[in-house]
């Protein structure tokens, strides 16, 4: 007699092949019964308020569950727009990127059953950054210096801004599959950017936008570097938009150059790298006016360089940051000596500078620089995964920039992430602008510094929407002949 070939697993399978529409019924309710939980314990929401929500939470995770590509407009929208702040010490960011990044999850390992990530020198830098601060994480427990390392959450969090900036590239990386969420994700990026840049030319406004939207957008280095770079890019290289809306673009980056180096010029970090990218793009797309630009650049320097010093490097408060930050890099010099490999862990260096004064005073205190914070934080071998990341991601933005058509929306997007890479890791100097630290920028952050991490992880989605159009015009030819 035959004996038939059984196998739980086998059986396992098959029934979530049969069944999968309910299995994700059954984990949205689930979801929606936890986040529901969760808000009635660490707010104010009354139960019946949970209750109203509930149908909503789940009618909309059951939609980004069959359309995923929206959750990243839900993410910048909600970003920009919306200043509550579900649970305060997380922020409204980071609850969107990790559930937008459950779902993923779930979606590819258990209902697809089939784990795979893009093949990109772009991915296995940041899963290595991941991986050395979990191990920085568990080195920081040691008693490094006779008083108490960061508390547990300032640690955690300090882990979780990582995760959720890793987060937000993946997603964008592995989830576009359409060159029309790009473009999506660009303009209501800069539509919904235009209403902060009107409200810093009309009082007016600026007290409504003060009261009512996130605070976070209009302090943040990578709102106005993003903004510009995209406006510029989409204005000069995007020869499909219609005239007035390329003119509005333009407007867009002249106005931002105004405000930036006008009445806010002496907060370096709102102007210099805006144009770091506007100088990038223009060598790549237009060299030519490039090297005018840059000759006349140059002479203006060479002839005004007191003057630039004085109404631009060294206004406000700027000569005394000056100081103090390049003490306060010395000093976390002097703290990371006792293990440089690995760091001190994450946030823990925060506590430990009332060893070391600084000017005299022996207070707790941050370097404002992303490349110190990550030195500090993970050691020498977060170093090296941050500039490995950097080499691979202009490396794939370099390679794009020759498969896309000329004169579209592709080519400016491509020219326009390659200034804004740049520009983002430029500023990293100025701030923990690319990787809030946890203890100065914060978690809320997260709302204007997951917007580079986004428009990169589109660029590798544009890499794989340009391969797969290759080969279906190649199978095309094929099939012709």
């Amino acid at each position: 007699m035959r004996m038939t070939n059984f196998s739980p697993v086998r059986s396992y399978r098959r029934w979530l092949d049969d069944h999968r529409l309910l299995v994700w019924q059954t984990v949205i309710i689930l979801i929606v019964l936890a986040l529901s939980a969760g808000l009635a314990l660490v707010s104010s929401l009354t139960l019946a308020a949970v209750i109203f929500a509930v149908p909503f939470l789940v009618a909309g995770v059951a939609f980004l569950q069959q359309r995923p590509y929206m959750g990243l407009i839900l993410l910048i929208a909600g970003s920009l727009l919306f200043p509550l702040e579900l649970i305060y010490e997380i922020g409204l960011t980071a609850i969107i990127v990790l559930g937008l990044t459950a779902l993923w999850l779930f979606d590819m390992i258990v209902i697809k059953r089939k784990a795979t990530l893009l093949k990109s020198p772009a991915i296995p830098p940041l899963l290595a950054f991941l991986g050395i601060t979990i191990l920085a994480f568990l080195n920081g427990q040691i008693p490094w210096y006779p008083v108490d390392p960061a508390p547990m959450d300032g640690q955690v969090g300090a882990i979780l801004i990582l995760l959720v900036v890793v987060s937000a590239f993946m997603l964008a990386a592995h989830q576009i599959k359409d060159v029309v969420w790009l473009k999506w994700m660009v303009f209501l990026f800069l539509g919904l950017g235009v209403v902060f840049i009107a409200a810093s030319l009309i009082p007016q406004l600026r007290n409504i936008v003060i009261r009512f939207l996130p605070p976070q957008v209009t302090s943040g280095s990578m709102f106005w570097t993003w903004m510009i770079t995209l406006a510029f890019s989409q204005a000069v290289f995007n020869k499909k938009l219609s005239n007035p809306v390329r003119a509005g673009l333009g407007l867009i980056v002249l106005t931002i150059l105004y405000v930036a180096l006008i009445p806010a010029r002496a907060w370096i970090s709102g102007w210099l790298p805006p144009l770091i990218s506007l100088f990038v793009i223009m060598w790549i797309g237009l060299p030519r006016q490039a090297v005018y630009a840059t000759l006349v650049g140059g002479a203006v320097l060479l002839t005004q360089v007191q003057n630039l010093l004085d109404n631009l490097i060294y206004v406000g408060d700027n000569s005394y940051s000056e100081v103090t930050r390049l003490e306060a890099w010395r000093i976390i010099a002097q703290i990371v000596k006792v293990n440089p490999i690995l760091g001190v862990g994450p946030a823990n260096y925060s506590y430990y500078t009332p060893l070391f004064p600084i000017l005299g005073w022996y207070v707790q205190f941050n370097s404002h620089n992303n490349y110190v914070d990550i030195v500090a934080q993970t050691g020498i071998l977060g170093l090296i995964c941050i500039i490995w990341f950097i080499w691979a991601i202009m490396k794939v933005a370099w390679r794009v920039r020759k498969m896309v058509p000329e004169g579209g929306f592709e080519q400016a997007y491509v020219y326009g992430v390659i200034g804004g890479i740049v520009a983002t890791f430029a500023a990293g100097m100025l701030g923990d602008w690319f990787l809030p630290y946890v203890y100065n920028a914060t978690i809320r952050s997260l709302r204007t510094s997951v917007m580079p991490w986004l428009f990169m992880g589109g660029l590798l989605a544009l890499e794989q929407i340009l391969l797969q159009r290759q080969k279906s015009s190649d199978q095309s030819l094929l099939s012709g002949k």
